[in-house]
């Protein structure tokens, strides 16, 4: 292992250790093709975001410490009473609903996208609550964790 302090990437602060890895042929050739398509970015920060992302699943699958989430939903308000179902989905969040962003999309189409911070197990939970209401037409849960390396 080569320990050097090259350049810092994102949010970095510790010196960088260069490392080797095999990896078939065909695999590296796909990698790079992919990193191609993306055009802004190395293999080196492929591979870093590739091990933080895997941490970040870890973390949420232990429930270790507090997690932080985004919920977006789009819905209908002409679906039934979802605006009404949505309010009291958010106001049951309490204090783990840290902020939100509403817009109207269309005449009647909502989009929400919600932050939401507390341990996994219970916003996982809240999200999945809000997800399953009548009237969501879309919705999606991203997870991060505060502490990513």
């Amino acid at each position: 292992m080569k320990r050097g302090a090259g350049k810092r990437g994102r949010g970095q602060s510790e010196e960088l250790i260069r490392f080797g890895i095999s990896i078939p042929a065909d695999l590296l050739k796909k990698f790079d093709a992919h990193l191609d398509e993306r055009k802004n970015q190395n293999r080196s920060e492929a591979i870093r975001d590739l091990i933080r992302d895997r941490l970040v699943q870890d973390a949420w699958s232990e429930g270790k410490g507090e997690q932080v989430a985004t919920v977006t939903i789009v819905y209908d308000l002409h679906q039934g009473e979802i605006g009404r179902r949505v309010v009291e989905s958010k106001r049951a969040m309490g204090a783990h609903l840290i902020s939100g962003l509403h817009t109207r999309l269309g005449s009647a189409q909502e989009l929400e996208v919600l932050v939401l911070r507390g341990p996994a197990s219970v916003i996982r939970s809240q999200a999945e609550a809000l997800l399953g209401l009548k009237g969501i037409l879309h919705g999606k849960l991203v997870m991060t964790a505060p502490e990513v390396p």
